[in-house]
């Protein structure tokens, strides 16, 4: 032990000594990081911890890469580590005291850097200081590992400078440190998966944003000690104590072992390609920190109260203050301006009834209804039309699973789901009509992600256990029988319904129940769901079950839309294709082969186009009658259905109501604080208060005067990120 204490402390004193050490150890990150974060705007709030992670990940490169193999090289050649062969020590005390020695004389730079990054810039402080320890620690160890291995396979400081600089930049640039490695080619990104340091700069920013632990990144965690015990192992190895003993050139090769943890990584995560999403979740956490003031704008709060003249700061993601006027100094805050004059701020809008894997059109290629693509591109239209949040009824269980999990974690960008299905129904109901247009041998399939049809009351119950383990937010059953001669179904057995319902307050997950008449309206409320779509297209509701679902909080989405779309559907009419942000969100084959086929009048039926203006006419009738009772409204556009595309279709929704006799504040709290509190998110989104989610929606004009103004989209605020709106089709 003695020796390796003897050089560990010459080490210390030698290096305290070198002023080029001390201020490229300490005061040069500093530099550099005020710098980046004045230069770059960093503002206040958590998006400097990206800053600091790019300082940490500089550092560590520096001190591994020149700060030990550039040392060790330039020690041989000076003759200095001829001294010591003659004396009784082994390379590895010499080793060894070069890793502890870069190690604690780099320690002070994380400490000192997070401390300033908290009382300057208000950056949060980490929750696990532990992990941010061990994952420094570990860089620092594994990276001088990789210098003193450079320093090993190379025999002149010529050699050494252009592997270290090679190793050096490709790292500082390729990895995610300089430049946020989301907005790289891929296949810049895949190559950042073989190089040590990408794993430093997601596990700094896991740690940072995401308060994640070692657990969290035990791979990259793994793959850094074992290239610090390889490198170690190999540079003793290869060791040499004066310049004029020379490597062989197949020697060289070993430089490839102590990264081989990182080829190994590389080429698992090139083939699963996990790194692309993990990238921009990454990159969707800095976006969504950082401070900004939206001000001078009307903000309709979400419960039906206006603020004339207000003010929204907007810190790391959340609602920070709502306030009246011009709110606080932003140069104080080191906060972005949005200028609200003329505009209004909503909350972000929730449509209470979607099916994404369907497009709403017509196609001629089955590439436009392959739910891979035809999911995310609906999730991205509702984005892209300020609808943050839907709940999803009916689609495919597993890739709506994936998909609400995606952008949950913030890897694809899309309104956030809520999962209501697969449907509960009955064999020849409502719902299993397109079976038959599906290839036989695909049936079992499409039924098992898509619907359930019980048979008994206990696979009822087992079934609704099944999906709430399979992790759905809700459960939907139907009761519609149809209606007219060529539109009836068989319906679900009351009792059946009845097991579903209490299976699923059993398990907490609320029960939507699809009707079509009054009778459907009753036996929905007396079975306890907690929301009905439709309500009743063929008579009135009565007025004691009206009060009932008052009494009971059962919310209706009346589904005006999609009654009006069949009925111009039917009529040959492309009056939706005109919107304009339908022609925004839609793609061109789709709008294109509706148009045609609607001209084409092979979905001409006048006598269907009679029935669904008659249930257009009686669901605006018992919209009135179930508004004025007092009944909680909901507002859902059921996009998917012909004529009915996903984001435009709720604006439509909007206007509809208004045209109806509801009042704009109604149908406005409808889509926003009322949509929230029946996906049980109202803590998180879906008013204009404190504490929740900058999910927000700023609008020219006044849509409390002129309901169309929603439509008049001037910003999309999504858990923070000011949204760059037409990006969100250029995902893949």
């Amino acid at each position: 032990m003695r020796p390796y204490i003897a050089i560990f402390r010459s080490n210390m004193q030698l290096t305290l000594r070198d002023r080029s050490v001390l201020f490229f150890n300490y005061l040069f990150p500093f530099i550099f990081f005020f710098a980046f974060a004045e230069l770059f705007h960093a503002g206040t709030g958590a998006g400097v911890a990206y800053f600091v992670g790019t300082v940490l990940t500089m550092g560590i490169l520096g001190n591994g890469l020149w700060g030990a193999g550039m040392r060790s090289v330039a020690d041989r050649e000076a003759n200095i580590l001829r001294r010591f062969k003659v004396t009784p020590i082994s390379p590895l005390p010499i080793l060894v005291a070069a890793m502890a020695s870069g190690w604690l004389l780099y320690l002070p730079v994380p400490i000192v850097l997070v401390a300033l990054a908290h009382f300057q810039y208000a950056m949060p402080l980490p929750h696990n200081w532990i992990s941010l320890f061990v994952m420094v620690t570990l860089g620092v160890c594994a990276l001088r590992a990789v210098g003193l291995i450079l320093a090993a396979v190379t025999n002149t400081m010529q050699e050494a400078m252009i592997a270290i600089q090679l190793a050096y930049m490709t790292q500082l640039f390729l990895s995610g440190a300089t430049i946020p490695s989301a907005i790289l080619p891929k296949w810049a990104q895949t190559v950042a998966e073989f190089m040590p340091a990408s794993y430093l700069v997601t596990g700094f920013q896991g740690i940072f944003f995401r308060n994640q632990t070692l657990m969290d990144n035990l791979p990259a965690v793994a793959a850094l000690l074992i290239s610090t015990v390889l490198g170690t192992f190999l540079a003793m190895q290869l060791f040499r104590w004066e310049k004029e003993e020379k490597i062989p050139p197949r020697n060289k090769l070993w430089v490839l072992a102590v990264i081989g943890p990182f080829l190994v990584m590389g080429c698992y995560r090139g083939y699963s390609k996990e790194h692309l999403g993990q990238n921009e979740a990454l990159f969707r956490d800095l976006q969504r920190s950082g401070t900004f003031l939206i001000r001078g704008a009307r903000v309709f709060v979400g419960d039906g109260r206006v603020i004339e003249n207000g003010s929204v700061l907007v810190r790391d993601g959340k609602i920070d203050e709502v306030l009246e006027g011009a709110g606080p100094d932003p140069d104080k805050l080191k906060a972005d301006v949005v200028e609200g004059a003329g505009k209004t701020l909503l909350p972000g809008l929730i449509d209470a009834q979607v099916r994404l894997a369907s497009p709403g059109g017509i196609s001629t290629s089955m590439d436009d209804y392959d739910p891979k693509n035809t999911m995310p591109h609906a999730a991205a239209a509702l984005l892209y039309s300020g609808v943050i949040a839907a709940r999803s009824v009916g689609d495919p269980l597993d890739a709506s699973r994936s998909l609400r999990d995606a952008i949950a974690d913030g890897s694809k960008l899309g309104a956030q789901l809520s999962i209501c299905g697969p449907i509960f129904t009955v064999e020849n109901g409502l719902g299993t009509e397109f079976i038959q247009s599906v290839p036989e041998a695909a049936r079992d399939t499409v039924k098992a992600q898509m619907i359930r049809t019980p048979k008994t009351p206990e696979e009822a119950r087992r079934q609704v256990r099944e999906l709430k383990a399979a992790g759905v937010d809700g459960i939907k059953a139907i009761l519609e029988a149809g209606w007219g001669e060529r539109m009836l179904y068989d319906r679900l057995d009351l009792l059946l319904v009845r097991s579903v319902a209490q299976e699923a307050r059993a398990q907490n997950l609320p029960l939507a129940t699809h009707t079509g008449d009054a009778r459907d309206v009753t036996d929905a409320v007396e079975v306890g769901s907690n929301s009905i779509d439709h309500g009743s297209w063929r008579d009135q509701v009565p007025d004691a079950v009206l009060e009932r679902m008052v009494r009971q909080g059962v919310y209706l989405d009346p589904g005006l839309g999609v009654a009006q779309a069949y009925a111009q559907y039917f009529a040959g009419k492309d009056d939706a294709l005109n919107n304009s942000l339908v022609q925004q969100t839609v793609p061109g084959a789709i709008l294109k082969g509706t148009r045609e086929f609607v001209a084409s009048g092979k979905g001409v039926d006048p006598a269907k186009a009679a029935l669904f203006q008659s249930a257009f006419e009686r669901a605006r009738a018992n919209l009135l009658l179930a508004w004025k009772a007092g009944v909680p409204l909901v507002m859902g556009s059921d996009a998917g259905n012909p004529m009915l595309f996903h984001g435009p279709s709720l604006h439509h929704e909007l206007q509809l109501w208004v045209q109806a006799g509801i009042p704009a504040q109604v149908a406005l709290t409808a889509a926003t604080a009322n949509g929230a509190k029946l996906l049980r998110a109202e803590k998180r989104f879906g008013s204009i208060r404190k504490g929740l989610d900058a999910d927000l929606l700023l609008v020219d004009g006044n849509p409390l005067e002129d309901i169309t103004a929603t439509e008049r989209i001037s910003l999309v605020v999504f858990k923070g990120e000011r949204l760059r709106r037409s990006a969100l089709f250029d995902q893949k």
